[in-house]
């Protein structure tokens, strides 16, 4: 590994990105530590204790929610506009046709991802500004309230200009990228908070060293699946027929058609997970907490949660596998609902990057074919039968990798912002990023091999 780092280093192009993402992402967490004149950040600190979905959120913005910095919505903004318009796109004929479009239909739904970011953008922002003025947090009037919406847009929309950059002139895979170092930003003091809850505070020294390996193992552990996951794939075989060009007869090779068990990546977890925390989000802003059973209002009286709080019970993370009683565990069907919406976005986004029917079309135009399968239609009904497969298997292991730490949370009460969510983005935006260095390294090696 220290070997492909030094050689990516000699080659000059690959340097400048590496230098160019680094800098952008010290840009990243500096906005995230720079909070907005007139706002009392501890009253927001204390608001944000209280905040039902605080770890995912907290991970998702690398704390610049918490700090109310002029990142405070970070990326968020903008992967829900993606995610707003890839259903779209399905629903709406014009979109799809601009999908199908190449290159340039897709700048044009790049283009309106954007503006719909800004869109979504001011009305979060605006609704955190009144809510918090409404609720005293905010020093100034309602000037500071404008101010406020136009620092957490500008915020947004700077960070969705720098990740595009990254993109073009880093290393790649611009959003993903800012995700990953406000997630890791979290995990040092994430694992302080581990050691001090079970290992500092056990009773005994064989307490400590259980408390210890338990740790370090599940870590293992879930990293090491997210590893396997990520590089497992199905080999569709695919033969060649022999051709006449001239007086030589060409062809009769073989090859195969490598199909990912985790076909969509970390799209389908960052997707559920944003959906998950928005409906959270913007309820705690206007005043609306997630709550069960009896709660005590304003004037210290016990009155029913409404349905819209213990709803909002059911998206927060912290509240799943809860033992403690039955009205508690209930809310474990939260889980089940994030699982669900993994799946389906797991289909939905392969359904958008892969097409059994044109590669079906492709392999006929070139003489190939799966061997015992005929071209044409029976051959997209085998490879969508196989994707419908695979797609399926690397959902359960997005769902099991998800589960192991939100378990513990909920069971043992380890409140952490990283969880399996945050290591699934981490590790695959990690090995997605290596390879991409790679290829441009070996795209380098055949550049130059033809000059010479």
């Amino acid at each position: 590994m220290l070997e492909k780092i030094r050689n990516a280093f000699k080659i000059e192009d690959i340097r400048k990105r590496l230098i160019y993402t680094f800098f952008a992402l010290v840009i990243v967490r500096f906005g995230c530590l720079i909070p907005i004149p007139g706002i009392d950040t501890t009253l927001i600190k204390e608001w944000f204790e209280n905040f039902a979905g605080k770890e995912i959120a907290d991970a998702f913005t690398g704390g610049s929610l918490e700090n109310l910095s002029i990142f405070a919505l970070n990326i968020t903004p903008y992967i829900n506009a993606s995610i707003i318009m890839q259903l779209l796109t399905i629903a709406i004929p014009k979109l799809e046709e601009l999908n199908n479009d190449g290159e340039e239909g897709r700048k044009k739904i790049a283009e309106i991802t954007r503006y719909l970011t800004v869109v979504l953008s001011i009305g979060i922002s605006a609704g955190m500004a009144i809510g918090f003025k409404n609720s005293g947090y905010l020093t100034g009037g309602y000037g500071t309230v404008l101010f406020m919406v136009i620092s957490m847009t500008a915020g947004s929309a700077f960070l969705m200009w720098l990740g595009e950059n990254i993109t073009e002139k880093g290393v790649g895979n611009g959003i993903s990228i800012i995700l990953l170092i406000n997630i890791v930003s979290r995990m040092p003091n994430d694992m302080g908070n581990l050691y001090k809850q079970f290992i500092s505070g056990a009773d005994n020294t064989v307490n400590m060293l259980v408390a210890a390996v338990t740790i370090i193992a599940i870590i293992i552990f879930v990293v090491a699946f997210v590893v396997v996951l990520n590089d497992a794939e199905r080999r569709i075989p695919v033969q060649y027929s022999k051709k006449v060009q001239g007086r030589k007869l060409v062809g009769g090779n073989s090859t195969y058609i490598p199909l990912k068990v985790n076909t969509a990546g970390v799209i389908p977890v960052i997707f559920a997970s944003s959906l998950l925390t928005l409906p959270v989000i913007i309820s705690r802003v206007f005043g609306v907490q997630a709550a069960s059973g009896m709660i005590v209002n304003s004037d210290g009286e016990k009155v029913h949660a409404s349905v819209w709080q213990m709803m909002l019970k059911l998206f927060s993370q912290n509240a799943w596998f809860n033992f403690k009683s039955f009205s508690e565990f209930k809310y474990t069907l939260g889980f089940v609902i994030y699982i669900a919406l993994l799946i389906f976005f797991a289909y939905f986004y392969t359904s958008i990057t892969f097409n059994p029917i044109e590669v079906s079309n492709n392999m006929k135009k070139s003489g190939g074919f799966v061997p015992g399968i005929r071209p044409g239609k029976p051959t997209t009904d085998y490879l969508t039968g196989v994707l419908n497969s695979i797609i399926f298997i690397g959902a359960v292991g997005l769902s099991i990798v998800a589960a192991v730490p939100i378990f513990f949370e909920g069971a043992f009460n380890a409140n952490v912002s990283f969880g399996g969510t945050s290591i699934i983005i981490v590790v695959g935006v990690v090995i997605e990023t290596i390879k991409q260095i790679e290829s441009r390294m070996l795209e380098r090696h055949y550049k130059g091999f033809l000059n010479n």
